[in-house]
């Protein structure tokens, strides 16, 4: 798996809407046969978070327990700690200027990168995370935090985790 960094802008001239980028992506894991995957960066707390839901929607997808028929969708599915599309869908990319994290995974991920970096702007994304919307999404109370050891991240991949058992 290789993550690339940067921004997206939605609704200029190069990416119309959310369809024409996702397009550009699609085609990309085509061309490399990979799998692509967006992520609004604010969501995401760590590489690590990333790293678990592959892990954990590949799992699934082996025992023949899929949530979506597609890898990348199982992908954003497990990120995002929930079993509804239309939901996860808030951890994706939206209209206007966007801090993305693209995640690549399969054989030629490193050409694939370099094809994805090609569509966006280069800026340092990752672990920039928002606490604010992090907790709201992910409803993580101050409570639940001051009630334990863990950190924020933690909580995340507890989340991300317990979609398996969510069934």
């Amino acid at each position: 798996m290789k993550l690339v960094e940067g921004t997206v802008t939605v609704g200029g001239e190069r990416f119309p809407d959310t369809g024409a980028f996702v397009d550009a992506l699609a085609t990309v894991g085509d061309e490399y046969g990979v799998t692509t995957q967006a992520f609004d960066a604010r969501y995401v707390v760590s590489e690590r978070h990333l790293q678990r839901a592959v892990e954990l929607a590949d799992r699934e997808r082996a025992r023949g327990n899929a949530i979506a028929r597609e890898r990348a969708v199982e992908i954003l599915l497990y990120a995002a700690g929930r079993r509804q599309i239309d939901r996860a869908l808030a951890m994706g990319v939206g209209d206007g200027e966007t801090p993305v994290v693209v995640l690549v995974d399969g054989d030629a991920e490193s050409a694939a990168s370099e094809a994805v970096a090609d569509l966006l702007s280069p800026a340092a994304t990752l672990g920039e995370y928002d606490p604010a919307r992090v907790r709201s999404y992910f409803a993580i109370s101050e409570q639940e935090l001051a009630a334990t050891d863990a950190d924020l991240a933690d909580l995340v991949l507890e989340r991300v985790a317990l979609l398996v058992v969510e069934r």
